[in-house]
């Protein structure tokens, strides 16, 4: 599986290298994340919580950054495994200036197995682009607030990661949207919207309201 792309940040370079490197932002960012912490010199470990498809549950896994060049470059590899199966891949992170921005290009080269290689290089291609989205998003938003902070002398305002239930809702309208032609989403939408009422109104009889 092959990730790639770029995002422009309306920052210095410096900035958004301090930040891609600070382990509290990447802990914030990385969506499903409950755990991520730095245990030696660029070297990180954390706990996702991932859902692809009808395969889910928690990777337990390691990040680690070779061959930095500041403020412009790095390599990773990306390790983890759990219940759902494993993950191990590698990678490289270029920022580039761009006038007054700075454009992020992105590349990971990654094997998946077990179960969750079970639903389809199709799926796991759509979600594994809706995450890295949803990641470079939470980024930009401390990039902004770093960068704001900076120009104005206060702290930088505070970003709430995602809740659990934001994600996954964001990773099924982002699937949605990526592999259901456009013609048929009102009709998922609407049967989606059946099931979360019918599934409300069983919670309310079951506590007796």
């Amino acid at each position: 599986m092959k990730i790639e792309g770029q995002h422009t940040f309306a920052a210095p370079r410096d900035q958004v290298w301090n930040t891609v490197l600070d382990p509290d932002v990447l802990g914030n960012v990385l969506p499903g994340c409950e755990d991520f912490h730095e245990v030696g010199e660029n070297r990180f470990e954390g706990l996702l919580k991932i859902k692809v498809g009808p395969v889910q549950g928690k990777f337990k896994g390691t990040v680690e950054l070779t061959d930095l060049v500041e403020p412009s470059s790095y390599n990773l590899r990306v390790q983890g495994n759990g219940p759902p199966g494993f993950v191990d891949g590698k990678g490289t992170l270029n920022l580039e200036d761009a006038g007054e921005s700075t454009v992020l290009h992105y590349e990971v080269d990654a094997k998946v197995g077990g179960r969750i290689a079970s639903v389809g290089q199709r799926l796991l291609d759509s979600s594994s682009k809706v995450i890295t989205r949803q990641a470079l998003e939470g980024l930009d938003q401390h990039v902004t607030a770093a960068t704001t902070a900076a120009e104005t002398g206060e702290e930088p305002a505070e970003i709430e990661a995602p809740s659990q239930a934001e994600f996954a809702a964001a990773v099924t309208k982002g699937v949605v949207d990526d592999l259901v032609p456009k013609e048929r989403r009102p009709v998922l939408i609407g049967i989606g919207a059946v099931v979360i009422l019918g599934l409300a109104f069983l919670a309310v009889r079951a506590c007796g309201g």
